[in-house]
């Protein structure tokens, strides 16, 4: 097992599988990079090189009690970059895990990276405010919090059922994987858990968005109802004229799943464009 230590004394764990063109992919909120397994593999058939690992408080890595603002997050992006000592880098993001790649591309100006992927993204903005009319109020984060706080795994349930798309009518992931998923979640801290859900609902990333200077794949499911796409994906070309969205029809929040075969060959698609 990989692991690698932060300056504050985080110890980050990580898998680096196969060779060729690096691709870091970075998971959601609450999971681990086990949630990114069909797509690393896909990945590293077609030739890449790929780096996944669990953001500190979550799977395998530290559990500190600080540094789930978005800062630090990207502070440990960068250097998991340094320490794999790899260039020319793409950046796969989902959920929660693009606000990473929003906030390196910012904070490090996109050093070493050539090419982004945003996945079900919370870009630009989650929170509702008076100049962003399509986000969420703060009181559904709190609801949140109150849930995760009062019985979480109870929460994660009901939780991973709707981020599934998990009906009486429609099953797209078995039972087994739900519970996969639960218990996955549970290995993360319910102190992390918190603090990324308040820094994933509150932190504003439209000038972030503005700063990145790469191609940038968008890609977003039509019925996501955890992270909706018209308040959500479909507001990014604002920020990234140049951005390419790709909406999955009838397709909830959790794509590396219920549409893994066709995110895997996207992915490839993507990463093949204009590489020399």
């Amino acid at each position: 097992m990989s692991y690698f230590t932060t300056k504050d004394n985080t110890r980050l764990y990580y898998k680096d599988w196969g060779s060729g063109s690096t691709v870091i992919l970075i998971h959601g909120w609450p999971l681990s990079s086990d949630s990114w397994e069909d797509q690393a593999i896909a990945l590293v058939n077609a030739g890449h090189r790929v780096i996944a690992y669990d953001r500190r408080g979550f799977g395998r890595s530290s559990q500190p009690w600080h540094g789930y603002d978005y800062n630090t997050l990207a502070d440990d992006l960068a250097e998991l970059i340094n320490h794999t000592a790899v260039n020319d880098v793409a950046l796969v993001g989902f959920s929660m895990g693009g606000g990473e790649v929003a906030r390196y591309m910012s904070r490090f100006e996109g050093k070493k990276v050539t090419k982004i992927a945003l996945i079900s993204s919370v870009l630009p903005f989650r929170l509702l405010t008076p100049d962003n009319p399509s986000g969420t109020d703060a009181a559904t984060f709190e609801q949140t919090a109150l849930a995760l706080k009062t019985d979480r795994p109870h929460f994660y349930t009901a939780f991973f059922q709707k981020f599934f798309g998990v009906t009486i009518l429609s099953n797209p992931v078995s039972s087994a994987y739900l519970d996969w998923m639960q218990g996955i979640a549970m290995q993360g801290s319910l102190r992390s858990a918190l603090q990324c859900l308040n820094s994933f609902s509150s932190t504003d990333f439209r000038a972030d968005l503005e700063a990145i200077q790469v191609p940038v794949l968008v890609i977003h499911g039509t019925e996501d109802a955890t992270v909706p796409i018209q308040s959500s994906s479909r507001l990014i070309r604002n920020f990234i004229p140049d951005a390419e969205l790709i909406e999955y029809d009838g397709a909830p929040h959790g794509l590396f799943a219920t549409e893994k075969d066709r995110l895997s060959r996207d992915l490839i698609q993507f990463l093949k464009a204009d590489s020399v």
